[in-house]
């Protein structure tokens, strides 16, 4: 049976950085946790998206109660792996100096897709920020706080 460790490792498998590339990240809270229920919570993640600026552009994001998608593309002689992993630790810092604790915020690993049609990139935005509504937490996108995407 595979283990958690091995299937982290999978994620790496034919992840490749490259400048100027768009990327879809999806990654969830450790344990699949509805931390993110919490606006204030949310919001750390949201300050993360835009510190992390100098090294990835934001072109839509939506902060959901357990997992994150974002939809940037790197900046010059950024790494991948480097600026996700910079968003993630001062989300948890954050996170975890409001909760007054030290625990693990994030799961392991991410998910991404690189983007190679510029055509995809409206429709990744679109289905980014209509998650809430798929997931049946607001009816209408305008409600739902921590989302956000250039073109609006």
């Amino acid at each position: 049976m595979a283990t958690s460790k091995f299937r982290t490792q999978n994620l790496r498998i034919g992840r490749h950085s490259a400048p100027h590339q768009i990327y879809m990240i999806t990654t969830v809270a450790h344990r699949r946790s509805p931390l993110f229920e919490d606006l204030f919570l949310g919001r750390c993640v949201v300050n993360a998206l835009r510190q992390a600026e100098s090294s990835a552009h934001t072109l839509a994001y939506v902060v959901m109660p357990n997992h994150l998608h974002w939809l940037m593309q790197l900046r010059e002689e950024a790494s991948l792996a480097t600026t996700v992993q910079f968003m993630k630790t001062l989300s948890a810092r954050s996170v975890n100096e409001y909760n007054g604790s030290k625990g693990k915020v994030w799961a392991k690993g991410y998910y991404d897709q690189a983007l190679r049609d510029e055509g995809q990139v409206r429709d990744f935005a679109r289905y980014i920020v209509a998650n809430p509504l798929r997931s049946g937490l607001v009816r209408s996108v305008k409600d739902y706080p921590l989302w956000d995407a250039v073109w609006l």
